[in-house]
C-alpha cells in the first residue's frame, strides 16, 4: 500500500487539520493474541482483505507450552482512529483471539 495523498507536501496539506494529516500519515499497530488454530490467520488477514486493504507488515509466531499460543503483530499504513478502532474490536471477536492491543507510530 502507498503513503496516502494526504502525507505528501502540498499547498493543500498545509490546510488540513494537523490531527486528520497527523492520523492519516501514522501506522496503526495491532497485535493479536489468540490460540494457535488453523483458522485464526484467515480470519484475522479477512478483516483487512474485505476493505480492500494489505497489511503494511504481517508477523506471526507460535510459542508457549507446546507451540499453542499465537501472536500476530499487523501494520497498517494510513488507516484512521476509527476504523482502527472498529477493526480491533471485529478482531476481539474472532474465535481463539484472546487479547488485541493496538497503538500508533508516526
Amino acid at each position: 500500500m502507498s503513503f496516502p495523498a494526504a502525507c505528501a507536501t502540498s499547498p493543500d496539506a498545509s490546510r488540513r487539520d494537523s490531527r486528520q494529516v497527523a492520523a492519516t500519515c501514522s501506522v496503526a499497530c495491532f497485535s493479536v493474541h489468540a490460540r494457535a488454530e488453523p483458522g485464526v490467520m484467515p480470519r484475522v488477514l479477512e478483516l483487512f482483505a474485505k476493505r480492500g486493504l494489505v497489511p503494511s507488515s504481517w508477523h506471526s509466531s507460535t510459542s508457549g507450552a507446546e507451540e499453542r499460543e499465537l501472536t500476530i503483530d499487523i501494520q497498517m499504513q494510513g488507516m484512521g482512529l476509527e476504523l482502527t478502532d472498529y477493526v480491533a474490536a471485529c478482531l476481539r471477536q474472532i474465535v481463539h483471539v484472546e487479547v488485541v492491543l493496538t497503538s500508533r507510530k508516526s
